[in-house]
């Protein structure tokens, strides 16, 4: 096939050469309204409400393109060979454990549809002569379809590869029960607790484990076992629920505390953790890992700095940021120029709240003298579109969202 490929012109394959420079270094927007684009169809929707794997698709996306562009900057014009590397592997991977199809891989052409709007606009950027845009266009049309189709072929043999594997092992039948179990399907509890290995009466604790760079489960088994450790559980149920994420549940009356899980995590930069609030029994399951699941996406939605969180801190500003520019609209009504000013005076007025306007106590909080917090309290009612006294509530919310959004690493 590759000797009746049609051949460019020496100006046709300059021409190719330079769009494709130009989209090695794709603008930032290109690559938002491709993920947009991608994660917002159809079944994918599940796929967007899951940081790991909605960011395993981002990279996916973005490999996929620099792929085409590299090749033909390159070999300006030729057919480029489908794109195989370790991101269409993950994807792969993480299509089967979830049990999305073939009928997934139509995100390739979705990106297709996008890559091609942004491609004409460099290309018309390159050459307003008639002649050689139909030249360029039509090869490149040829090329990009050529290109997609190929590399849904050998993305979808990964993946019939990778189902062969999966699916009769023991993580496939965990994922199998637990997905039961969460979408409140039938399913007797003896039956459930044989598939998993797991004892489903009792307390339960869940968390969410992900790798922020992308698919390493090793690394990430590594991890969980190191945070069951330090947890004192005396057994756990683990699913491998993507490349880049694991599902554990462990026997806990009480979640283990924040400053054991981040010792344990310390030595792996690129891991977060979520936690649920214990529960009881099948329903505590459920809830507790719905509820790290929510921690996940919060923590994932605003980018926090943050390595471990719990349900639990994170509820409002989970609620708050829900829409993201309406988050900012609040912020940016209620907190006004506090907003913007040095960080110890939102610390201070926060913790003013947290110790119910005891100044004494504000100042023991915060190690600091009992003048300089009624200084700073003064400073920020200044700051404040209305003084802290006539609007608490939205003031120490929004404050709450700040800590989260806007914290130090390591805080």
């Amino acid at each position: 096939m590759e000797q009746r490929w049609p051949d460019l012109s020496p100006r046709g394959r300059e021409l190719f050469r330079r769009g494709a420079e130009i989209a090695l270094t794709p603008h930032e927007e290109w690559i938002d309204e491709l993920n947009t684009a991608v994660l917002g169809r159809g079944r994918m929707s599940q796929v967007a409400d899951d940081p790991a794997l909605a960011d395993a698709l981002r990279r996916s996306n973005l490999a996929v393109l620099l792929h085409w562009a590299s090749a033909n900057f390159q070999r300006p014009g030729r057919r480029v060979a489908p794109n195989t590397g370790p991101e269409s592997l993950e994807i792969a991977r993480d299509l089967v454990r979830r049990g999305l199809d073939e009928h997934a891989l139509d995100t390739y052409r979705i990106g297709q549809s996008v890559a091609w709007r942004r491609w004409m606009e460099i290309c018309f950027s390159l050459t307003s002569d008639p002649d050689e845009l139909r030249e360029l266009l039509e090869a490149s049309a040829l090329s990009i379809s050529a290109f997609v189709d190929d590399t849904v072929a050998a993305v979808s043999a990964l993946v019939e590869a990778e189902r062969d594997e999966l699916t009769h092992g023991s993580n496939a039948e965990r994922r199998e029960a637990v997905g039961l179990i969460l979408e409140g399907a039938p399913l007797s509890p003896s039956r459930a607790e044989r598939k998993l290995g797991y004892k489903l009466t009792g307390p339960h604790v869940a968390l969410v484990l992900w790798n922020g760079t992308g698919g390493d489960t090793a690394r990430l088994t590594a991890v969980a076992e190191a945070v069951v450790a330090r947890s004192g559980a005396p057994y756990r149920l683990m699913v491998v629920a993507s490349t880049s994420a694991l599902w554990v549940w462990m026997p806990l009356e009480r979640a283990p505390h924040t400053g054991a899980l981040e010792r344990a995590v310390a030595p792996y930069p690129d891991v977060l953790v979520a936690l649920g609030r214990p529960g009881t029994g099948v329903g505590g399951f459920r809830r507790s890992h719905l509820e790290a699941a929510t921690a996940q996406r919060t923590m994932s939605r605003l980018s926090c700095p943050r390595r471990v969180a719990r349900y639990e801190e994170v509820r409002l500003v989970s609620l708050l940021t829900s829409d993201p520019a309406d988050a900012d609209a609040f912020l940016a009504d209620t907190l006004g120029d506090l907003r913007t000013a040095p960080a110890e005076l939102r610390e201070t007025v926060l913790a003013h709240v947290l110790e119910r306007f005891n100044t004494s106590r504000t100042a023991k909080r915060l190690y600091t003298h009992r003048n300089t917090v009624i200084r700073r309290l003064a400073r920020a009612d200044v700051l404040l579109p209305q003084p802290l006294a006539e609007n608490v509530v939205h003031v120490a919310a929004a404050l709450e969202l700040m800590r989260w959004r806007d914290a130090p690493s390591g805080a």
